[in-house]
């Protein structure tokens, strides 16, 4: 196949018309969440912009694209405007779900991003697994929605608070925080979402994470008493109970020690970029030694060992009904596209870019960055895909990706008349606002060095 039939036939996946019928749709999901006219035009364009070829999203590279005169209005957009972004989130749940279809898992993972000063919510010097290592940083959790088919988008999130945050009423304050904000641990935040999912009519019969939600007693409590399976990472030090020996406990990994060779098989975790994902697996009958009264179902410790490295990873399961070995190894291997949600959202719309410092007005540019991301998902959901094979065909075209899609976005939407007075006006406009934070900068500086 060479490059002109590549060209035709994406070009017969490409359907402009569509596309922005798409796009308005969801707007007029999200639009009852604006009580007037101005801020529903404003956040249209905001997103238009994030799924726009900018450079860094901040406010003032949005309202230049926009074709705004000043950020000014974005800025309100974020920080004052009359809006209802927990509303906009709702939608944003029920859209991907919609979008994607149901029978999906729900994933919980958390993210961060280092930052500097110690003035935006919820930044301190904390342990990020984004970055491996402690560091003055920002973290918050975030829940997915995932189906078999390669369909995947962040349906919801909420910000981690550390206890040096709420246990200092002024620093919240400043922050503007609401007051009834405590102290939540990160799996406490992750049921918040989950709950919301599932009051809300969410069918997943799948909840999957890592370490940190896997070894939360309470968060696995929870999920049982609604009836939601679990497959969820543990450490290797877990402390076990099988079932066939209900007086021994025994760690994660001795129990793996202990396995004869025969009982471990060779099973699908699903595809990748690079193909099938096989394995090998095992499971073990085990009893939930927590007295919560929720002690029905089916309890096992799914045992994954990598077949280059040896490395083996556990996972403590729960269902209500019986199920087979392939499902949960499926639903292991589900939680991995919430890493690819993470990649394409602060890539492709800007999870990580934001420049601002407030409890509100970091909710409501998360809130949207989201929504754009919603978008690029539910369209790369609607492209053809191929049976999966393999080693599929050399000349095989696979389906459109998020980042793909947002490039040819830039030729779908029309984007504001950019004339060299406009571009001057934006210029000056920043020179000015850079000269005024350099004085000031420089006096405050000045002003210390006097005081020594």
């Amino acid at each position: 196949m060479d490059i002109h039939e590549v060209a035709a036939t994406v070009a017969a996946r490409i359907d402009p018309a569509g596309w922005r019928e798409e796009f308005d749709s969801l707007f007029a999901r999200v639009a009852p969440a604006f009580a007037r006219v101005e801020p529903r035009r404003r956040a249209r364009l905001f997103v238009q912009a994030l799924l726009g070829p900018i450079e860094v999203r901040t406010c003032w590279q949005i309202a230049e694209y926009a074709g705004e005169s000043d950020p000014g209005g974005m800025q309100r957009l974020l920080a004052s405007a009359s809006w209802d972004d927990a509303f906009v989130r709702a939608q944003i749940r029920d859209y991907v779900v919609a979008g994607l279809g149901p029978g999906g898992v729900l994933i919980v993972d958390e993210t961060g991003d280092a930052k500097k000063g110690i003035k935006t919510v919820g930044v301190q010097q904390q342990y990020t697994g984004t970055l491996g290592k402690v560091d003055n940083a920002q973290v918050s959790v975030h829940l997915a929605y995932a189906t078999r088919a390669g369909g995947r988008a962040l349906v919801d999130f909420r910000l981690y608070l550390p206890a040096g945050w709420t246990d200092d009423p002024q620093r919240c304050t400043a922050a503007n925080v609401p007051d009834d904000i405590g102290f939540s641990t990160k799996p406490q935040l992750a049921w918040q979402m989950i709950e919301d999912a599932l009051d809300a009519g969410v069918e997943a019969g799948w909840v999957t994470g890592d370490e940190v939600y896997g070894n939360d007693t309470k968060l696995r409590a929870h999920l049982r008493a609604r009836q939601v399976g679990y497959v969820l990472a543990i450490r290797c030090d877990t402390a076990l109970t099988r079932w066939d020996h209900p007086s021994l406990t025994i760690t994660a990994a001795q129990l793996a020690a202990s396995l004869p060779a025969e009982v471990w098989g060779r099973y699908l975790a699903g595809w990748g970029s690079k193909g099938p994902r096989y394995y090998q697996w095992t499971w073990v009958n085990i009893i939930e030694t927590e007295s919560d009264a929720t002690h029905h179902g089916h309890h096992w410790l799914l045992l994954r060992r990598n077949e280059t490295t040896g490395e083996t990873a556990y996972y403590r399961c729960w269902s209500p009904t019986p199920v087979s070995l392939p499902t949960l190894t499926w639903t292991a291997g589900l939680r991995w596209p919430i890493e690819s949600c993470f990649q394409d959202t602060k890539g492709q719309t800007g999870l990580d870019q934001h420049q601002v410092r407030t409890w509100l007005s970091w909710h409501r540019y998360t809130t949207l960055v989201l929504l754009a991301a919603a978008f690029l998902a539910v369209l790369a959901a609607q492209q053809p895909r191929p049976q999966p094979s393999a080693v599929p065909p050399a000349d095989e075209i696979g389906p459109l990706s998020a980042a793909e899609i947002r490039r040819l976005l830039t030729f779908v939407f029309a984007k504001p008349d950019m004339t060299m007075r406009h571009a001057l006006s934006w210029l000056a406009w920043r020179l000015v606002h850079q000269a005024r934070a350099r004085h000031y900068h420089h006096k405050r500086r000045t002003l210390v060095d006097i005081s020594r």
